[in-house]
Order: C-alpha cells, then sequence, then structure tokens
C-alpha cells in the first residue's frame, strides 16, 4: 500500500513543482538535503535534521544529498554516501521509494554537483547557498521566496503516502503514551516516565521529532517544559511527546490523573477531554480555523463557570479577557514534515501573511480549513500565576473564585491534543484511531 501511494505522492510532488517553477519562472530546482550543524566553538554536531522540502520528496536520512527536479524528467537524486570509518555506513538495500529515481551514489559532494548537470534557470532550496552559487546557480535563484512560498502553500495538503506516514507516527506515539501512562500510575519519576515513552516507542531521544514535555503536578502549567526530575509520585500528569515515522510526526499531549488528585482537578479533566472532543467535529472544510479558536474559548470559559472558578459563562469570560490567563496558547497548528508545519498564517499561493488578530497572538493558524490538511486540536486548561496575577487586582478581580483557584495550582494544567486529517465530509481523528487500534 505504501509504494503505491508512494508513486501518486511523486507524481502529485512532479505536477505541482512544474506549475511554481513556470510560475516563479525558473527552469529547474535543486534541493540540497543539508549539512550538519556544529555547535559555536565546539567539535559536535546537532542532531541532523534533513532540508523539509527534500524530505518531502524522498525520505532518504543523513545529509549533503542532491535532488534535481526539472519539468517533464525524472527526478535525479545524487545520494552522498562517504567511506568513513568514523560513523556507520549502512548500505541503502532497496527501499521502496528508489525505483522512482534516477539514483547515482557518490563519495563527496563535489561528485553530487558534478552528477546534476544543471542546465538553464535553476533554482536552489537548501542551507548551502554558497556551494550552489559556486555552480554557476545566480544568487536570485536561492531560496527564492516566490517558489519556496508555492512549495509551503502546497505543503499543506496532504497526500494519502503522506497520510499514511502520519497515522503510522500516531500509532507509535500512542504506544509510547500508554507505556508512559503506566509507569505513572506506578509512581515513576518524570525521567522514568519519559523513558518508558522512548523504549515502548523504540527509538532514542535523538529521534523523537521534538523534545518530550513530561510534567509532574506544577510542572504541568509551565507549556514547553523540559526538566525531567527523578522524583516520583505525581498526582497529575501532563505529557507532550510524538513520535515520527520517515520523517512525519505525530503530536499527542494527554493529562492523566490518579484518584488523590483534588475532585474538582479530575473534573476539569473530564470537561477538557469532552470540549477537545467537541472542537475536532467542528473541524470541516470551509471554516477558518480562528472560528475553531475562539469556540475552543467560550467552551473552556463555561467549563471555568460550570466548576465555580469563573462567575460568568463563556461568552462575557472571553469579552473581558479571563479566558486567555487559563488557555493562553493557539488551539493548534499544521503537522507534517515538521512538527508545526509550514503555512498556517499563509495568506496565499504567492506568499503573503494572515496574522492572528491581536487577542489571540500565539495563534499558528489563521487559515480556511480545506480538505487534505492536518492540524492539531489542543485545548489547554492551566493555572499559571504570572498569568492569573494582574486579575488578583482592579476590574476583574469579582470574576474569579481565588480561593478555589488557590486550591488548584498545585495540579499545573491541563491539555489534550489529538491530530486530525481534514476530509471532504468532516474529519479523520488519526490519534483517536490509534488509541481504538491499541
Amino acid at each position: 500500500m505504501t509504494t503505491k501511494h508512494y508513486a501518486a505522492h511523486v507524481a502529485e510532488r512532479q505536477r505541482k513543482l512544474e506549475t511554481a517553477l513556470a510560475a516563479a519562472g525558473f527552469d529547474g530546482l535543486v534541493i540540497q538535503a543539508g549539512a550538519p550543524f556544529t555547535y559555536f566553538s565546539d567539535d559536535q554536531d546537532a542532531p541532523f535534521r534533513p532540508t523539509p522540502h527534500f524530505a518531502h520528496w524522498v525520505p532518504l536520512e543523513g545529509p549533503a544529498h542532491l535532488l534535481h527536479l526539472r519539468p517533464g524528467e525524472r527526478p535525479r537524486l545524487a545520494r552522498v554516501a562517504p567511506e568513513d570509518y568514523w560513523y556507520e555506513q549502512a548500505p541503502l538495500g532497496n527501499p521502496y521509494w528508489a525505483a522512482h529515481f534516477d539514483l547515482v551514489e557518490v563519495p563527496d559532494v563535489e561528485r553530487a554537483w558534478r552528477e546534476l548537470a544543471i542546465q538553464g534557470r535553476t533554482a536552489y532550496v537548501g542551507d548551502r547557498p554558497e556551494e550552489a552559487t559556486a555552480r554557476g546557480i545566480l544568487r536570485d535563484a536561492l531560496n527564492p521566496t516566490a517558489l519556496t512560498a508555492r512549495l509551503d502553500w502546497d505543503r499543506a495538503y496532504k497526500s494519502a503516502y503522506e497520510v499514511d506516514q502520519l497515522a503510522a507516527a500516531s500509532r507509535a506515539g500512542w504506544r509510547g503514551h500508554l507505556a508512559a501512562r503506566r509507569a505513572f500510575q506506578e509512581g515513576a519519576s518524570e525521567l522514568q516516565i519519559h523513558q518508558a515513552y522512548v523504549e515502548a516507542v523504540g527509538c532514542t531521544d535523538k529521534d523523537l521529532p521534538y523534545e518530550s514535555i513530561v510534567g509532574l503536578d506544577e510542572k504541568g502549567a509551565i507549556l514547553h517544559y523540559c526538566g525531567k526530575r527523578t522524583t516520583g509520585g505525581g498526582k497529575v500528569l501532563l505529557i507532550d511527546v510524538g513520535a515520527q515515522v520517515n520523517r512525519y510526526a505525530s503530536d499527542i499531549t494527554r493529562t492523566w490523573v490518579t484518584d488523590k488528585a483534588d475532585p474538582a482537578f479530575r473534573e476539569l479533566v473530564a470537561g477538557l477531554e469532552k470540549l477537545q472532543l467537541e472542537l475536532c467535529a467542528l473541524a470541516q472544510p470551509g471554516i477558518p480555523y480562528l472560528e475553531l479558536h475562539a469556540a475552543a474559548h467560550h467552551k473552556i470559559g463555561d467549563l471555568l463557570h460550570q466548576a465555580g472558578i469563573l462567575k460568568v459563562g463563556g461568552q462575557e469570560a472571553l469579552a473581558r479577557g479571563v479566558t486567555a490567563p487559563f488557555f493562553p496558547h493557539g488551539l493548534g497548528h499544521f503537522l507534517g514534515i515538521q512538527v508545526h508545519d509550514v503555512g498556517g498564517r499563509q495568506k496565499s499561493p504567492e506568499g503573503g501573511t494572515l496574522p492572528p488578530p491581536p487577542e489571540f497572538p500565539y495563534l499558528r493558524t489563521t487559515r480556511k480549513i480545506e480538505e487534505g490538511q492536518v492540524f492539531t486540536i489542543e485545548p489547554g486548561l492551566y493555572f499559571i500565576e504570572m498569568l492569573l496575577r494582574p486579575h488578583r487586582a482592579g476590574a476583574t478581580k469579582e470574576l474569579f473564585d481565588w480561593k478555589l483557584v488557590d486550591r488548584l495550582s498545585p495540579h499545573g494544567g491541563i491539555r489534550i491534543e489529538d491530530n486530525v486529517l481534514v476530509t471532504r465530509a468532516g474529519h479523520r481523528n488519526l490519534t483517536r484511531e490509534a488509541a481504538a487500534a491499541a
């Protein structure tokens, strides 16, 4: 199945590219896989990640490879495979994707460039523009804005092959989440929970699509908490971590509680789980993502009102700015080769930006929801003192039950995050599908 879908994926990439090249005035495109990044004043490299536009075509690991694309021609791929005794040099074998390229293997990047035989006005996308100019590519053809804007725009619409990879990444991620939940329920520390996750997925830390967030109790109120305490026995676990398959990522968050957690907090977790599914059901073609985000604020406001934390309902709570301290981030983002995939705020294929409104500055997705898009839906509810503090005095202080706020604050926060594919009729929840199949 993957092989069949991959052939269609490459064919679609070729059609889209030909349109993009014609619009931008180029005869061809070279995409470089990228070069390792070496830390400043050090001799160690950061974990390598390929140029996303390279990975969009081919799941070939490693740096330096070159992909040459021209209208009407088979893609030409130069794989750089140096002779090297410092690092493992695994043979390529016969991967499912290889038959779709004119593939050559070369010992170094200099030979790779010679193999391309570049002709005409060729654009370059990658992180080594000096290499491209040394081979005759003009400076105005280096990562050209008009071309990359169209490439970014097209990445928002996932092919069947890409959906296969994203679904597989969700299954791997959910397997890890189940192991993490078991470890938490057994009283494990944040570090032990993280280790249980990666063991279940079968990867190392550098293979994760992003650094795991594993927060017990009050640490769940730190949105990007990356500490790994060695003390366990938490009442609440907020865990945000995904997996990747052929560079396509899942991004899953769950909040788990023990019976030692405050009953009011446990009810908030159940309430957020329910409203998250309601938001997923709203994800249909033609709806601006901004409407989904505003609906999340209304629903979270109503939940806080039902719990007695706020003394007004969702509509008034949003209007008076008192949902924001509890839900300070955006509802979600595009997902694909990059966890925060490109194009979420892009205005059109030609480029431009659709900025979020001032009241929602961190919203990453402002486009209209369309068939084929994959994004996260991740409402949250947190007790963050630095955001609540301004409301403890002034015009809105009477809208809060501060005793209840202070009672629940040691529990940290709640976030529920699923990965959603938009279909013609509505949506597929890739995360819930993985959970149902586990």
